[in-house]
């Protein structure tokens, strides 16, 4: 609960102050607790970061995991996952750019980035088992899903910069829109009348 409580806060900080310029006493009295409490869990700052990126990883794993175990048809995994309820999850789940801005933060030290990589490497393999299941389920097989998990996840993270960027031309779902229009060119995807309709943040 005490991690929880200082995840959250430290997104609101972020969001309202920067990252380089929130401190761990605004984090801490932004979660009712005392400096004390930040450091009995975190040594620095950046391992609270460190600590977010993380839970957010294995949360999203059981997240689409659950998804998955409900939905092994292609389509209707995507489908899914555009419906799923996104404020149930973690703050970086909320808040795809925060998550983003995070590991731009994180990945400026040389040092820090091996410790991105193994997030990056879950993340790639969540999508892999994805792909490797509903593919399984189409009846196709002819897919690399180490490396069509690895472009997926690439395309992610490039609408999610480029809503940093340019949130007026980047819709919120962008990425699973385009996962979407893939299906159909393809040969996955079927017609819907809601295609277009706005959508919440929605990803892996």
């Amino acid at each position: 609960m005490t991690r929880e409580r200082l995840f959250a806060a430290a997104a609101q900080v972020f969001d309202e102050r920067g990252i380089g310029e929130a401190s761990v006493e605004a984090i801490a009295a932004t979660a009712g607790f005392t400096r004390g409490a930040v450091y009995s869990n975190f040594g620095n700052k950046d391992e609270l970061i460190i600590a977010m990126l993380e839970d957010h990883v294995e949360r999203s794993v059981r997240h689409h995991l659950d998804l998955l175990e409900r939905h092994r048809d292609p389509v209707d995994f995507v489908a899914a996952l555009r419906e799923s309820e996104r404020n149930r999850q973690d703050p970086l789940g909320r808040s795809p750019l925060l998550h983003m801005e995070l590991i731009l933060y994180v990945a400026r030290s040389e040092r820090r980035r091996p410790e991105l990589a193994k997030r990056l490497r879950a993340r790639r393999a969540l999508v892999t088992e994805i792909i490797t299941a509903t593919d399984r389920t189409a009846g196709r097989g002819a897919v690399d899903p180490a490396w069509a998990g690895a472009m997926l996840l690439a395309l992610e993270d490039g609408f999610r910069l480029h809503r940093l960027i340019d949130p007026d031309t980047t819709p919120a779902d962008s990425f699973v829109r385009s996962v979407s229009e893939l299906q159909r060119l393809v040969g996955l995807g079927r017609s819907s009348p809601e295609r277009g309709r706005p959508r919440r943040n929605v990803g892996l």
